[in-house]
């Protein structure tokens, strides 16, 4: 069976940055049509479950519709269509780059071969290339091509290094995600991210936060100045000096007491840094090395033991970790630089990027020194058996967090306060850890801003620390980043209720920006015209600290084709459905696609929050099973049985009764206003029905109440509000 002129073609490939129809979280949805393959389920092409399962045999962890390891597999072999593959193909090629797995689905689109294929999207860029790669994979395994799948998961893997979240930013994010915490990536590549919403936000950029001082950071980054703050508060600290040559450097050597350690006055993780030195020529080639890594040149005394790492956050001891020695084996053969290659760097936790926690060993000045000390080169051959020492403290690799003093750990605590660090990684060398400084002469040698977080994760030895759940915490220690934000969609009156809801938001004392079709605003200023009721105008209010509470409209287009700006809400609201409005719009043909978009707004809304939905509309009275906080109904007829029955059920409910706008709730039922004073429901209905804008005055007032408005607030906003 000839299978080369067989395609897949994209016919549209859509980020949605946010929840939609298919998941709270981002995707990638491609329409896809597979042309002669719909008559090709893979069970009729000659040798390609074969094929498949060989070059990507992880495949076998796919679990399918089946729920069971193979499951996918087990498709494959009894025959599937080609967009389900792409789907599987692309997620697994994205896990097998260094991605974690995620959410797929393929669906038919409508016409016939034309699907929809939608993928997790962890970073947009990884996940189209991973899907342009998925699409060649499978043809090529379709029609018995070679392909190169390693190098394929390469150039993915360099994609996920270039655009993927750090390690250390990762697990900060996963820690706040774990509270419920929203966040927003604010670069498309690197590490600055915001947690949290408007006024309630912060920031965090690896390992420092808005809180992080940069006066503190400068501190840190003189290690003279901090040696002297620290010293005058009583923090044991190793006696010496700045120098400016070599020569001075020797005259310190000899005040303070051989051996000395030599280090720059600002340089940072452990760059330039030689411990140990005894001699004068060894000094001199440290004060040049150390030179060339900073602006000046410290001498201090050499403390004994090893070199540890304390990450005090919020000032609370979170981890600690002890250095330990580099060295290797001789073997008779090999030179000390091919030994390093072949005994040190090869190990995978060594690297260059923010995925190792161990760096590679260069023959950097220090391990010339230590050889030198040995009576080696770089190029000399160690007999075998012979151990050589190539560095010292080289291994942050043991996690020693549970042994450290409490004295230690205070002490520890001390340094960052009086540099004025919210994160810091304090270095100290000391004997035993699990003994006071004093009584050993340990002291601590360095204060660092931004310390590395990896270690501590990943450590060599001992436990990983939730190092991520205490930078969280440490920013939140109350709350949980949100303000309120209402989402409004349906079929009509949304714009209406929007700009109610943020009227009365904004009468109740809250800073309220506003995303919808007229505009987005703050408060009632104008920031800009025109149609806002967009995925990208919703999210730059989110990145607004001014902005105290949000109200978003939300139209089914918008669902549809860029996903929800937010991931939760307060309080979510259809104002009514009408599925002739929206079938045959991207791909929506039958009234339970419309039933579906529009349900995305009762899922996002929070467990405390509430879901406001109009009582006439059968569709939306299907939905509330499906809220995750309270409902809150609304008409103006309250002798609906929908309405009825929830009342029954303790439920809350808005609508008119005797001219009056009604609130009803367990104790009974509240006169707010009469319908004469308010502006907006004297538009008079046709045939006789009550005014559209009943219900949408109705709506916003179920949303004010949701969010626990004041009836006073909910009158006067409702009496001065005048349509335009």
């Amino acid at each position: 069976m000839d299978m080369t002129n067989k395609d897949i073609k994209f016919l549209e490939i859509r980020y949605l940055n946010g929840p939609s129809i298919w998941t709270y979280r981002p995707v990638i949805e491609a329409v896809v049509d597979i042309g002669e393959l719909e008559d090709f389920p893979s069970n009729k092409i000659p040798g390609f479950y074969e094929r498949l399962k060989t070059m990507l045999p992880s495949l076998i962890e796919h679990r399918c519709s089946y729920g069971e390891r193979g499951g996918f597999l087990r498709r494959l072999e009894e025959g599937t269509w080609p967009a389900h593959i792409l789907e599987h193909v692309t997620l697994e090629l994205q896990n097998l780059a260094g991605l974690p797995g995620g959410f797929g689905k393929a669906r038919e689109a409508g016409p016939r071969g034309v699907y929809k294929v939608v993928v997790r999207a962890w970073q947009e860029d990884v996940t189209r290339a991973a899907l342009f790669e998925a699409r060649q994979l499978v043809l090529a395994a379709m029609a018995d091509r070679p392909f190169d799948v390693h190098a394929s998961i390469a150039k993915l893997a360099e994609l996920v290094d270039a655009h993927y979240l750090g390690p250390s930013t990762a697990c900060i994010v996963e820690a706040a995600d774990m509270r419920k915490i929203p966040y927003i990536r604010l670069l498309r590549s690197g590490n600055l991210v915001q947690l949290g919403h408007g006024a309630a936000l912060r920031r965090i950029w690896t390992a420092e936060t808005d809180q992080t001082s940069a006066i503190a950071v400068g501190i840190s980054h003189d290690k003279d100045l901090t040696k002297t703050l620290l010293e005058n508060c009583g923090v044991p600290v190793p006696e010496g000096r700045e120098v400016d040559s070599p020569e001075d450097a020797w005259e310190a050597a000899q005040d303070i007491g051989l051996p000395v350690c030599v280090k720059p006055l600002d340089a940072n993780h452990g760059r330039g840094v030689f411990i140990d030195i005894k001699t004068r020529e060894e000094i001199e080639k440290a004060y040049a090395a150390a030179l060339e890594e900073g602006n000046g040149v410290i001498v201090e005394r050499s403390i004994p033991g090893n070199e540890h790492r304390l990450l005090v956050i919020g000032g609370k001891l979170i981890a600690a970790n002890r250095g330990d020695a580099a060295q290797i084996t001789g073997d008779g053969k090999s030179t000390v630089r091919e030994l390093v290659e072949t005994q040190i760097n090869c190990d995978p936790r060594r690297g260059v990027s923010e995925n190792h926690p161990l760096a590679k060993i260069d023959m950097d000045p220090a391990v010339h020194i230590n050889l030198a000390r040995q009576n080696l080169t770089p190029d000399s051959i160690p007999d075998a058996g012979r151990k050589v020492l190539i560095q010292r403290n080289a291994n942050h690799e043991f996690d020693v967090t549970d042994a450290v003093h409490p004295e230690t750990a205070e002490i520890a605590a001390l340094a960052t306060r009086i540099v004025g660090l919210d994160i810091a990684g304090i270095d100290l060398v000391c004997q035993d850890i699990s003994k006071p400084l004093a009584e050993q002469g340990g002291a601590i040698v360095e204060v660092n801003a931004g310390p590395g977080l990896l270690m501590h994760l990943k450590p060599g030895v001992g436990k990983p620390r939730p190092v991520g759940q205490a930078i969280v915490d440490h920013l939140f220690a109350d709350g949980n980043g949100r303000i309120p934000v209402v989402g409004v969609t349906g079929s009509y009156g949304k714009t209406t209720v929007c700009r109610l809801v943020a009227r009365l938001l904004s009468i109740s004392g809250k800073r309220t920006g506003l995303a919808c079709s007229d505009g987005l605003f703050i408060d009632r200023r104008l920031l800009e015209k025109g149609d806002r009721a967009n995925w990208d105008a919703a999210h730059r209010t989110l990145l607004n600290r001014a902005v105290e509470a949000a109200v978003f409209e939300n139209g089914s287009d918008t669902i549809l084709e860029s996903g929800v700006a937010y991931d939760r809400c307060q309080v979510g609201v259809i104002t009514n459905i009408d599925p002739a409005r929206h079938i045959g719009r991207r791909y929506t043909n039958t009234p339970e696609q419309v039933f579906n978009i529009m349900r995305t707004q009762i899922d996002l809304v929070l467990k405390e929050g509430a879901a406001v939905l109009n009582a006439r509309e059968p569709m939306l009275i299907d939905m509330i099973p499906l809220c995750d906080g309270e409902i809150i109904l609304f008409a103006d007829d309250p002798d609906l049985a929908a309405i009825s029955a929830h009342q029954k059920h303790g439920g809350r409910a808005v609508f008119v009764r005797h001219g009056h706008i009604m609130l009803a709730d367990h104790q009974g039922e509240t006169k707010l206003v009469s319908l004469e004073d308010v502006p907006l429901c004297q538009e008079s209905g046709e045939n006789g029905q009550p005014a559209a804008q009943t219900e949408n005055v109705l709506a916003a007032v179920a949303a004010a109440w949701a969010l626990g408005l004041s009836h006073d607030v909910m009158r006067i906003g409702i009496e001065t509000f005048l349509p335009d």
